[in-house]
Order: structure tokens, then C-alpha cells, then sequence
């Protein structure tokens, strides 16, 4: 579905862009009460989810056309491992129970984040300029 490829394009980018270039920047007021900012954990958390979802729902309905799984599974992978990223930044801010597989698990990706998050980009770029192409 072109909606599954448009959402994929945006939220895979918006993700790359939090992974690898958002970092302790103050909030923006807008207003009084409204603030917003990238670092903000809430909206973390609901992009991880969405583009998790989005991952998902991008391997279970390809583009009319293109080869199915195949053409959508750069993409999609990415998307899943994006919102699995988020998901465990936002579960690590806000938990208070000390785990040491989750704590190696934290370090691993920490170490790779820049690399997802500079794949995510070109992959969204690519995925939004070749539309038809194989594995993209």
C-alpha cells in the first residue's frame, strides 16, 4: 500500500535523524504551557512504536508491483530495528531495575546507533528516489 510507503519513507527518516542527531538540546517553548523536543522521551517512545509498526505492516502488504517481502525488506528491517532502538532508550530512561543483559544490550546498540541511524537515512533517501528498485 502507497500509505504503508509514504509512512515508512517519513517515520524511517524521522527516526534517523533522533538516533543520530538529536542530543541534549533544549526544549523550544512554543507558547506557555506547549514544549516540544526531539529528546523528549514520550515522543521517543511513540515514534519507536510507530515505526515499529510501520516495519511490520510493510512486510505483510508490499507495493503493488514490486517483488513482495523482497522490494519492502531493507526498509521494513530497519523500521522494526529503529522502534526496537527507541523503545529500549525510552524503557532504559525510565526503568529502575538494573538488568545486565539489558545493560549489554544498551551498550552494544549504543556503539552502533550512529551507523543505524546514518543507514536509516540513506535508506529513507534511496527508498523515497528509487521507488520501484530491489531491496529498497
Amino acid at each position: 500500500m502507497v500509505q504503508f510507503y509514504f509512512l515508512s519513507i517519513l517515520l524511517n527518516g524521522l527516526s534517523g535523524y533522533v538516533l543520530g542527531f538529536s542530543g541534549n538540546e533544549p526544549d523550544t517553548g512554543m507558547g506557555n504551557s506547549l514544549r516540544f523536543s526531539l529528546d523528549n522521551s514520550t515522543f521517543r517512545l511513540i515514534l519507536g512504536i510507530l515505526t515499529a509498526i510501520t516495519g511490520l505492516l510493510k512486510l505483510l502488504s508490499p507495493i503493488e508491483g514490486d517483488v513482495p517481502v523482497v522490494g519492502d525488506l531493507v526498509p521494513a528491517l530497519l523500521g522494526l530495528a529503529a522502534g526496537f532502538v527507541l523503545f529500549l532508550g525510552y524503557y532504559r530512561e525510565r526503568s529502575t531495575v538494573e538488568s545486565e543483559p539489558i545493560d549489554r544490550l544498551d551498550e552494544t546498540i549504543g556503539k552502533y546507533k550512529k551507523w543505524l541511524s546514518f543507514v536509516l537515512l540513506v535508506s529513507a533517501a534511496l527508498h523515497f528516489l528509487f521507488p520501484q528498485a530491489l531491496l529498497l
